[in-house]
């Protein structure tokens, strides 16, 4: 969710891209602790990084909009979304960059835990494949079925709805969406008159 949420409403009416630099793209996986951690090594965000990253999220919007459907996608993929099998090969091949092997930890005091251990040296590719792994947990996890997109003006994220009765991804979108339909029908009655 984090990775798809890094596009989103830019406040006067577009669409703002967190991984559109190389900066913006290490600004954010900066405010990643868990996938830093799971490169675990010098990482360099370079173009490269970046347009893997970027590729994987290309992937998993698309993704995330075949699941909301026949609910339209979010409105900044509408126009450019990657056909399904291209979609499931982009992230499937960046999930299987890094060869990984389970391992058990079971320390002296407490439940025993699991991990993965990486034969790969690049912390780029381990990060890569990190949120494809993610993407793959959550896209076949139970969390799927609450996915939504969020339809209030302007608004370009996805969500996991909360309760039965959520239709967007906060409070400010449902303000916008119902001050939206006021002002059209508002706009509307004017027009009768």
């Amino acid at each position: 969710m984090e990775l798809a949420g890094t596009i989103r409403h830019d406040g006067d009416g577009g669409v703002l891209d967190d991984l559109d630099t190389v900066r913006g793209a290490q600004r954010w996986l900066q405010q990643q602790p868990g996938l830093l951690a799971a490169a675990s090594g010098d990482l360099v965000v370079d173009e490269g990084l970046r347009d893997a990253v970027v590729g994987v999220r290309r992937a998993v919007r698309a993704l995330f909009a075949r699941v909301v459907s026949p609910a339209p996608p979010s409105p900044a993929d509408a126009h450019r979304l990657l056909p399904l099998d291209e979609a499931l090969g982009l992230l499937n091949a960046a999930a299987a960059r890094e060869p990984v092997t389970p391992q058990l930890h079971w320390p002296a005091e407490g439940p025993p835990t699991s991990g993965l251990l990486s034969a790969e040296d690049d912390p780029g590719v381990r990060l890569v494949a990190a949120l494809a792994r993610d993407a793959v947990d959550f896209l076949s996890g139970p969390q799927r079925e609450r996915l939504r997109a969020c339809h209030a003006p302007r608004c370009v994220r996805y969500f996991i709805k909360s309760h039965g009765r959520q239709e967007w991804c906060k409070p400010s979108c449902g303000n916008r969406a119902r001050v939206a339909r006021h002002y059209e029908r508002t706009r509307e009655a004017a027009g009768r008159d």
